[in-house]
């Protein structure tokens, strides 16, 4: 079988068949008769097994040879071995077919390789590498395909070649193509297709430069052109309209240059809203004020086509913009007048439209169809009517204004838009004189969106009143500690001087307890009004809740369910953990509440970055790292009338005797105090969700103040000595204060005021080791008795007590000033142990 088959004058070459093996024939034959020369040798007794043997062993190899040309393991040479068909095919491709084995042997060249390669004889043939030589992106394309092939994957490139493979052309462009080819039982192998582009490319090389010559007649056009996409993107802009506007070519269609930037917004609202029918195309004229870069305005006119598809969307937009600067389109003063108008009119920001005699929209401004929506005022005969715009219950006032309004009256009416979102509007109304209308116009309409300013409105109506209860609960809540101080002041004291074992010491307990029932209310008090005293801490919010789950499920009961998400990787946040806990469970208790036949109280956190932040443009929040806690239920749900007043001190739902109305009005102040936000989404019938936003903190790293274990044993001793000045203007408070610590060894001096303290600091001078002061006093409050105090003593120690927190009056104080807080109301053990604590210092 021959090596390799080749036709003459460059017919294809093919060596894809597996070559015989003549000489191992001839040996095979050699042996044989060697076999048999051998046999004659031997004695016929001897010989004739040997004979039998032999035939044998041929028959046997005979008819193993039949079997497996029956099954088709062994085959003819050439016989099946090649499709003649696909051969043909491939033989006379109009792409040039190399394949190429691994070891760079070539199998198989079609004839239209051969012409490309120039090749005559077998021995010609050149693999794809060293046809393809010239410039390094010539090499780097080659072996980009070689690797890929190697890597048994398919590729494609195009490379330009000079001269021309034949040398029929100065260059030419070819596009090689190459895959691994799979061959069981055979080396592997590579297809190379080399592809003739030359005159393809022309042809595009050509169109290109047709286009090239028609955007450049376009750009230096006496006239600006541009096109938008449906979303109000510039996609095209010629050079004329960007040297008018003074705008960077290179950002026109790249996503940088949009309407809003070279026109008012609500012509873009109305350009971007135009409806048509399926399949037709609208044209606007509009006369207007363009905006340039650098500043300024340019009287332009505008014709916007816009095609719609068979779907009734709007396609690109085509719009045609003349430059009305110059006034050359302008033929007399009543024309120029109308175009000034026209701009004036199109670029007002108050939404205008002009109406018949039957109330029918016949033209309005883009303005109007921004605040009403598109296809209102498509000319005369409209079908819409103004009384549609508003809700129903104004279409009445508003039909009553209009009616004056054509008989001589004019006035102006708020009403509510008839669409979703509750949006609200002043409307005013003018009439049309006769002599003024030529197209039967009778009234103006003037209308403004008054929705956001009825928003603010509300908002700070709204704060003014919690402004208010909020001051009001904090005074009373202040005065309150005063009377409670006193009440648990005498407890102290009785309990002191009766055993366990008397009558009354129980009656004494139950007096104490519930002066501390009491001032629990008060801290709620405080806390709705911002007046608590925090403890912040470093909180992970995690191990908070995770902590309060088991207390929360024991608190929601066995018919509903708790289910907690936990965001990953919360961030910290600084907060009192016993109020953050309480209001966790005032949350979730009231989410009980709302469910009286079971359901379903979710707690989930997440991180909320200051993108996620912004995009909420939640009102009163800046954007900002938040950590964000949501508390729903299933429940009944807040009716909308009632959300404004649900944070309101005393405000409750629940049955008498059943609630305080200080649940969620302590939340709001908790979370208020600490710097965070609170929300509420509820709707009837579904449940409720509140979503607390309280801000990230990054703790820094502090060392640990290490105690000494001696300081601890040594307060456990109470007593002490030293001259305490006790302040005070509530006289019960001031005296059963002062019996405490003169009980404890200390030599207490009494002042009803501020003024009055002074008079004795400068009776005692020197004397005085440490003055415990009210805050909130007649006369003389605490921060300005503690500055004439610096003036006489710069060193003086002084203890500030208060029902409010200490953030309250701090503020007022001098930077970097000391003191010591103890907050109302307090045990007198309390008491003790801070002023030996702060005279010790």
């Amino acid at each position: 079988m021959a090596e390799y088959t080749q036709a003459s004058n460059g017919s294809a070459i093919d060596r894809s068949e597996r070559p015989g093996y003549v000489g191992l024939l001839l040996v095979l034959g050699v042996v044989f008769v060697a076999a048999f020369a051998g046999l004659s040798f031997v004695p016929n007794e001897q010989a004739q097994p040997l004979i039998l043997g032999l035939l044998a062993v041929l028959a046997m190899i005979g008819v193993f040879f039949v079997f497996a040309v029956a099954i088709g393991t062994v085959q003819f040479a050439g016989s099946g071995a090649r499709n003649d068909l696909t051969k043909v095919l491939a033989d006379t491709a109009a792409d040039g077919l190399l394949v190429v084995e691994d070891t760079g042997r070539i199998i198989y060249a079609n004839e239209r390789y051969l012409r490309l390669a120039g090749a005559e004889k077998s021995q010609e043939v050149r693999t794809v590498e060293r046809l393809f030589t010239g410039g390094p992106e010539i090499s780097e394309a080659v072996y980009r395909l070689a690797q890929a092939a190697r890597d048994g994957k398919t590729a494609a490139e195009e490379v330009r070649l000079s001269p021309a493979l034949g040398g029929a052309r100065e260059f030419g462009w070819y596009r090689l193509r190459v895959r691994s080819i799979p061959r069981p039982g055979a080396r592997p192998a590579t297809l190379w297709t080399v592809t003739d582009v030359t005159d393809d490319r022309e042809r595009h090389e050509t169109v290109f430069q047709e286009l090239q010559h028609a955007i450049d007649y376009l750009d230096h056009a006496p006239a600006g052109f541009l096109s938008t996409d449906r979303l109000g993107s510039i996609v095209y802009m010629n050079a004329t309209l960007a040297e008018w506007l003074g705008h960077d070519l290179a950002k026109v269609g790249s996503g940088g240059l949009k309407l809003p930037d070279i026109m008012p917004d609500d012509v873009v609202a109305m350009l971007i809203s135009a409806s048509g029918s399926p399949g037709k195309s609208r044209t606007e004229t509009l006369d207007l004020d363009l905006r340039r870069r650098q500043g300024g305005t340019l009287p332009v006119r505008l014709y916007h086509r816009v095609a719609f598809g068979p779907d009734g969307k709007a396609g690109p937009s085509r719009t045609l913009v003349l430059d009305r600067s110059a006034g050359a389109e302008i033929e007399d003063g009543q024309r120029a007048a109308e175009v000034r108008f026209a701009r004036f009119f199109n670029s007002s920001p108050l939404a205008i439209a002009t109406l018949d005699a039957g109330y029918r929209i016949v033209g309005s401004n883009p303005s109007f169809t921004k605040l009403f929506g598109p296809g209102l005022g498509s000319g005369r005969g409209g079908s819409h009517s103004a009384l549609d715009l508003v809700a129903p219950p104004d279409r009445a006032r508003l039909e009553a204004s209009l009616a004056g309004a054509i008989s001589g009256e004019s006035g102006a009416l708020d009403v509510t838009l008839a669409r979703e979102g509750g949006r609200s509007a002043r409307f005013w109304v003018s009439a049309v004189a006769d002599g003024d209308s030529a197209e039967g116009d009778r009234a103006i309409l003037y209308a403004l969106d008054t929705t956001d300013q009825r928003l603010l409105e509300q908002q700070f109506a709204q704060a003014q009143k919690m402004q208010a209860i909020g001051q009001l609960a904090g005074g009373v809540a202040h005065d309150f500690n005063n009377v409670l101080q006193a009440i648990i002041g005498y407890s102290d004291l009785l309990l002191a001087s009766h055993r366990p074992t008397d009558p009354s010491f129980q009656d004494l307990m139950q007096i104490k307890q519930n002066a501390n029932r009491a001032a629990s209310l008060v801290r709620q008090l405080l806390a709705f009004s911002r007046r608590q005293t925090l403890r912040p801490e470093t909180v992970k919010l995690g191990e908070t809740l995770s902590d309060l789950s088991l207390l929360l499920k024991r608190l929601l009961g066995e018919r509903v369910q708790l289910e907690m998400r936990q965001g990953r990787d919360l961030w910290f946040v600084k907060a009192d953990v016993n109020q953050l806990e309480q209001v966790i469970i005032n949350l979730a208790v009231n989410a009980r509440d709302a469910m009286p036949d079971g359901g379903t109280v979710s707690i989930a956190t997440e991180n909320v970055d200051e993108a996620e932040a912004r995009r909420l443009d939640l009102s009163g929040m800046p954007a900002a790292d938040y950590v964000r806690i949501d508390v729903g239920d299933t429940g009944t749900g807040i009716p909308p009338d009632l959300l404004d007043k649900i944070f309101e001190p005393f405000f409750t739902t629940k049955e008498l005797g059943k609630g305080t109305g200080l649940g969620l009005s302590t939340v709001f102040g908790i979370v208020k105090q600490s710097g965070g936000f609170i929300y509420v989404d509820s709707a009837v019938g579904k449940g409720t969700t509140f979503s607390i936003y309280l801000p990230r903190f990054v703790p820094e790293v502090e060392a640990a103040a290490k105690q000494d274990p001696k300081e601890e044993k040594r307060a456990a001793d109470m007593t002490g000595q030293g001259t305490v000045l006790l302040v005070e203007d509530e006289d019960a408070v001031r005296a059963v204060n002062a019996r405490a610590l003169s009980a404890r060894g200390y030599t207490v001096l009494e002042a009803a005021s501020g003024v009055e303290a002074l008079e004795i600091v400068d009776a005692h001078e020197g004397a005085i080791d440490l003055v415990v002061s009210d805050v909130v006093m007649p006369e003389m409050d605490g921060p300005t008795l503690l500055g004439e105090l610096r003036k006489r003593r710069s060193d003086l120690k002084i203890i500030f007590v208060s029902g409010y927190a200490e953030d309250a009056f701090a503020k007022h104080l001098p930077e970097g000033e000391s003191f010591s807080f103890l907050a109302k109301p307090f045990s007198l053990k309390q008491l003790v142990e801070t002023v030996k604590g702060a005279i010790q210092r």
